[in-house]
């Protein structure tokens, strides 16, 4: 058990006004992990902490990472479970953890000229991507993605996208996968990010059971403020990537956003509905 003491006191580590220069584990824990880790014995590490914290000595080491954040009463039954093999695990990160402080903020939907350190894009010490990035999560088993289609290739704005993609449990354990869609407008009038998540799903799979999931993407999903800051569905490619996290993308594909000329929209639309068969 590694991490952050909570409150607002000064011998508290995270929370409010408890702001870090660094993004260490504080104090000694640090050199304890090294010690036991050194052991060469299989180790499961556990995080209660506030803030993403820089651990790549952790994840090169440790046999597996829990992330429990701030769990609250029960998150000592909640844990058990997890590490006891009595429930699989599904969460994902809603944020990304760095390699080192130097890189905040890093997140995964920067702008194309975003995220990097030069054109050589990695740091000279580090990379420049995250250690863990927005959306990951690991299982218990493992799940398979295929039979990806989009329909129709071209759309019009008030119009909507079917996205099909057929999710397998190729382990030996029941389990839960989180799909995640995320789209990229390929060219705009004002720099749009390299990813945008557009809808996400859980579904439950036994080992070998597979199912079909359908995002019916809204076209007017996609606007965005102009130069003129006016909400505007504009025409061209949209990339289309459907995966297990925002690094882990498992298929692509694209479509085109029909019209000669930047539509407006009245206001913004936030909900990708999903069906699962």
């Amino acid at each position: 058990m590694l991490g952050d003491r909570s409150g607002l006191t000064l011998d508290c580590t995270t929370g409010e006004t408890r702001d870090s220069a660094d993004l260490r584990l504080p104090g000694v824990q640090s050199d304890l992990a090294q010690a036991i880790l050194a052991l060469g014995k299989p180790v499961a590490v556990v995080l209660v902490n506030g803030r993403p914290l820089v651990i790549p000595e952790l994840a090169g080491k440790a046999s597996a990472i829990l992330e429990a954040w701030l769990p609250g009463e029960e998150g000592g039954g909640a844990l058990a479970d997890v590490l006891f093999g009595d429930v699989n695990p599904a969460g994902r990160l809603p944020i990304s953890f760095p390699r080192n402080a130097g890189q905040v903020p890093v997140f995964y939907n920067q702008k194309p000229s975003g995220g990097k350190s030069n054109w050589h894009g990695d740091y000279v010490s580090v990379e420049a991507g995250p250690l863990y990035p927005f959306g990951h999560g690991l299982s218990y088993t493992s799940f398979e993605y295929g039979d990806f289609d989009i329909e129709p290739a071209q759309a019009a704005p008030g119009g909507a996208v079917q996205v099909g993609v057929t999710i397998r449990n190729s382990g030996k354990v029941a389990g839960d996968e989180v799909a995640q869609l995320y789209i990229c407008d390929a060219y705009g009038c004002v720099p749009r990010p390299v990813k945008e998540l557009k809808g996400f799903t859980r579904l439950t799979l036994q080992p070998g059971e597979t199912r079909r999931l359908t995002f019916r993407l809204p076209v007017n999903q996609l606007a965005f403020y102009d130069e003129e800051m006016n909400l505007v569905v504009e025409p061209g490619t949209i990339k289309v990537m459907v995966g297990a996290s925002s690094e882990d993308i498992r298929c692509e594909g694209s479509f085109e956003v029909m019209g000669a000329q930047k539509t407006p929209v009245k206001e913004r639309v936030f909900e990708c509905p999903v069906e699962i068969e």
